[in-house]
This record gives C-alpha cells, sequence and structure tokens, in this order.
C-alpha cells in the first residue's frame, strides 16, 4: 500500500513537473517573438553591438526593422569590433541606423567623447547620437550626483558639437533611481522595462526598449527591441 502510494505521489510529482515545463517552453517562446503593436508604435527598431555577430541586414530589414542603433564605442578605449561593418550593413539595407556610446563613471567625460567622435562618422542622414547610463560594466565608482551631472554635460556638448544633433539618453531605472538625469538634463529619453512601458523618469520617454529577449532573423541571440513613441 505504501509503495502504491509513493508511485502515485511520484507520479503526480512528475507529472507538474512536465506541465511546468510546458508551461514555461510556451511562456519563452511568446517572450521571444514578441513585439508591442504596430497600431500604437508604427516605428520600432533593434540596438545591437559585436556580440551580435555578423547581422544579415537586409533580412533583419525584412523582419521589421525600420532603425537601428549601434554601439561604437565603451569607456574610453573599447571600440565595437563591428562597428563599422554594421552601419554599412544597414546602410545598404535601406535602415536607419545611429551610433550609441556605453558611458563608464570610472573615465573622463572627454576621453570618452573622444573616442566616439573619432569612431562615429559625420553623418547628415544618421539617427542623433545616443548615451546609454547604466551599471553593468566593471565600473564601480559612484560619484556624486553633481559631478555626474557636469561630466556627462560635457560628454553631451562634445559628441552633439561633433554630430550636429541633440543627443538621446538611455537610462536603465538603477542609474535614474541614484542620480535622477531626467530632472538634471534637458534631452530626449529611452528608457528600458521588458514588455510593460517604463514611467521611472521625471519626463516622458520618447524611446523605449520593449524587450531584450526577441529573437528575429539576420541576427545572433537575443536583441534589444525598441520602439518610438508616435
Amino acid at each position: 500500500m505504501a509503495n502504491r502510494d509513493i508511485r502515485k505521489t511520484l507520479l503526480s510529482f512528475a507529472t507538474i513537473v512536465v506541465v511546468l515545463l510546458v508551461i514555461a517552453f510556451i511562456l519563452r517562446n511568446i517572450a521571444v517573438s514578441w513585439a508591442p503593436s504596430r497600431d500604437q508604435y508604427p516605428v520600432q527598431g533593434i540596438s545591437v553591438d559585436e556580440s551580435h555577430g555578423e547581422i544579415i541586414w537586409h533580412v533583419a530589414g525584412a523582419t521589421g526593422v525600420d532603425f537601428a542603433y549601434i554601439r561604437a564605442t565603451e569607456g574610453a578605449e573599447k571600440r565595437d569590433a563591428s562597428f563599422a561593418a554594421n552601419i554599412k550593413g544597414a546602410r545598404e539595407a535601406g535602415i536607419r541606423y545611429g551610433a550609441y556610446h556605453n558611458y563608464s563613471l570610472c573615465r573622463l567625460a572627454t576621453d570618452q567623447a573622444t573616442i566616439f567622435v573619432t569612431t562615429v562618422p559625420r553623418g547628415e542622414y544618421m539617427l542623433p547620437p545616443a548615451v546609454r547610463l547604466a551599471f553593468d560594466n566593471d565600473c564601480g565608482d559612484r560619484p556624486g550626483r553633481a559631478l555626474v551631472l557636469s561630466e556627462l554635460n560635457t560628454f553631451l556638448n562634445q559628441i552633439e558639437s561633433h554630430s550636429g544633433k541633440p543627443a538621446v539618453i538611455e537610462v536603465s531605472r538603477e542609474f535614474e533611481e541614484m542620480y535622477n538625469i531626467s530632472s538634471g538634463i534637458d534631452r530626449t529619453f529611452w528608457l528600458e522595462a521588458n514588455f510593460f512601458p517604463p514611467d521611472y523618469a521625471t519626463k516622458p520617454w520618447v524611446m523605449w526598449r520593449a524587450s531584450d529577449m526577441r529573437r528575429i532573423s539576420g541576427v545572433d541571440g537575443p536583441i534589444n527591441w525598441n520602439v518610438v513613441r508616435p
């Protein structure tokens, strides 16, 4: 009798595990294919870097990529190895493109601006330059807000002088909560939140990274999928 009860318990447990795995599989498939409605957000695109390997841009464009932000630089030393190939591929595929920089709190703003402007060509048809503010690099420094705002303004002024266009600021929730960048700098903001529109800045977002899980044809691995507020 006891053995029969044990077998029933194990069978029930195995059934639950299988059901959970099936649910997880279904949810994953939904997540990797999900994007906000085109009726609500007609303009949608991606942000990519060298980790995505060789992108087949005309294939990506056929999946509904209207624009691409391509990483150019990070900190004061790193140039993205795929930047030149990616802007060439996006241009040839007829996809609007712009360059972005991963900002580091451990490096001087002037040094970071120098590597950006010497990497990114000045192009009339390029999208405004973008800078990403987040704590996901190797820098552990946390300077005061006044210094961060001062340095960031220096960086923005220099890259905007080079591009001739106002920059876009992509800021993570954690960075915004610590430094309140959106109330200290008057720029267009690009916020991040999977599946649900973000509301953590003091200014309305103009761009939203709606998913960092989506997969599309022409690009290896998950990508950041972005939408523009109409």
